[in-house]
């Protein structure tokens, strides 16, 4: 009798869990997404293992759906041929560099907090390929229409908070050259870095399902199922990165 309960709760649950899934899935704009052609550009998806950035020429933030905040960090880091934006939660992901330093509390009171917290925008300067940057994290390739990055970009302004319309750094970043920006937007449960990062390539036409994109496994596994977007996973620690320079 209990093994039965038991079984069936879980089928609800799993039930429940299906629901949502289904009910969160936004879809994509096949006017935008596949893109292909010479006009097309070439976006990446990192996945570090617990958060997400997305990975951005720098040329491109200057470009049709840019503003006064992408204008102003492509010439900041006009050194840099490539640029990852990462969302987060202002205390821990400043906090959080990797795992190794991960604080529940600051977590679950990051996730919790009632209203959302405040959410911060790291800007990180790549000098080298995205794969040689973060030779051991998961890789997605994303091409992505001439309109669909403009609207990738309209998204990734706005995430930006201005002062005398410029966006308001806010201290050195966790690794390589890069800063922290104040953003807009709250963090919660609802809308974690992975959330963030589906949201701008949803805005480039790309079909999202946020319930999967809470966790990055979760989002690498939605942009396969959904956009057929296959991961480049990060070679095993005792295999040569072939791909780094």
């Amino acid at each position: 009798m209990i093994l039965r309960r038991l079984a069936a709760s879980a089928l609800g649950l799993l039930g429940l869990l299906l629901l949502a899934v289904f009910l969160t899935a936004s879809p994509g704009d096949p006017g935008l997404f596949p893109a292909s052609g010479a006009e097309s550009r070439t976006l990446e998806l990192v996945s570090h293992g617990w958060h997400s950035g997305l990975v951005i020429p720098r040329e491109a933030l200057t470009g049709e759906g840019a503003g006064p905040a992408l204008r102003s960090i492509a010439t900041r880091f006009g050194a840099y041929p490539n640029i990852e934006f990462g969302w987060g939660e202002a205390k821990f992901y400043r906090a959080t560099p990797t795992l190794a330093q991960f604080d529940a509390g600051l977590a679950l009171k990051a996730l919790f907090t009632p209203g959302g917290s405040d959410g911060i925008i790291q800007v990180v300067g790549l000098w080298q390929s995205t794969r040689a940057s973060f030779p051991y994290s998961d890789l997605v390739t994303v091409r992505v229409s001439p309109a669909g990055l403009a609207r990738l970009l309209a998204r990734l302004e706005a995430s930006f908070r201005l002062e005398g319309g410029q966006p308001v750094a806010s201290g050195p970043g966790l690794y390589g050259p890069s800063l922290f920006y104040e953003g807009l937007g709250r963090f919660s449960y609802a809308n974690v870095c992975n959330h963030w990062a589906a949201r701008l390539l949803n805005a480039a036409g790309l079909p999202i399902t946020p319930m999967l994109d809470t966790h990055p496994l979760g989002l690498l596994l939605d942009l396969r199922w959904r956009a057929g977007l296959v991961p480049q996973p990060a070679p095993m620690p005792d295999q040569p990165n072939l791909s780094k320079p």
